[in-house]
């Protein structure tokens, strides 16, 4: 029953990335028919709604790979989640064209850009802290991370995931411009892994051609 289960998750997955493709194309067309009249705020913010519900399919669809992960073949777990980052891929391609030459979509838009980033470099693994990330929700992210800090106190929670979640956490929140305690950028610079290293030099390289672009409009 459970493998039954998983499959029809499986299938259901699947069927979902075509559903998903097709919302990508959806709001990308959207989006160029925006650009091509003028914009204000109420168009920017029905743009970056579309977005957004679009990043949480895709977010939506790791959660449920992962639920399901011990109930599929390895074959199987390794295919579906190749097709979702493709599709993550295939968004942050969209979101660079969406963003190219307006500074009020760069600044509206370039969190989502970089969660996007660390998910498809792997360097976060977490789809409910990405979605955070990318709807530049700090105070959230604080949240959820007290709420971690107990759980692992009374055992539901894993040292070792925990860190993983945690490492996520605190460079989002650094990468939002929030300040982080002296303990928690010694905890950051202790367990960041070589992956989460070159997804800070990426991201910090994305920032300044950012403030460049920024300086020249």
């Amino acid at each position: 029953l459970r493998k039954s289960i998983a499959y029809f998750k499986l299938h259901w997955c699947v069927e979902s990335f075509q559903i998903t493709k097709y919302m990508l194309y959806v709001g990308l067309l959207f989006s160029l028919e925006i650009k091509m009249a003028s914009r204000g705020k109420t168009e920017t913010s029905k743009l970056k709604q579309n977005l957004e519900e679009q990043l949480d399919r895709l977010m939506q669809q790791l959660q449920d790979l992962e639920e399901c992960r011990e109930e599929l073949d390895t074959d199987e777990y390794e295919e579906t989640k190749k097709e979702t980052l493709e599709q993550l891929s295939e968004f942050n391609d969209s979101l660079k064209k969406i963003m190219s030459g307006n500074m009020t979509l760069v600044d509206e838009l370039s969190g989502m850009q970089l969660a996007i980033q660390a998910a498809i470099s792997q360097a976060f693994k977490t789809p409910e802290v990405i979605r955070l990330f990318a709807k530049k929700q700090p105070g959230q992210l604080r949240t959820r991370l007290a709420e971690m800090d107990r759980d692992l106190m009374v055992g539901k929670l894993e040292r070792d995931l925990y860190t993983q979640q945690k490492v996520e956490i605190l460079t989002a929140l650094r990468k939002l411009g929030e300040k982080l305690t002296a303990d928690d950028e010694a905890f950051l610079s202790a367990n960041a892994g070589a992956i989460l290293s070159q997804f800070e030099k990426v991201s910090t390289d994305l920032g300044e051609y950012l403030r460049i672009s920024e300086s020249w409009t």
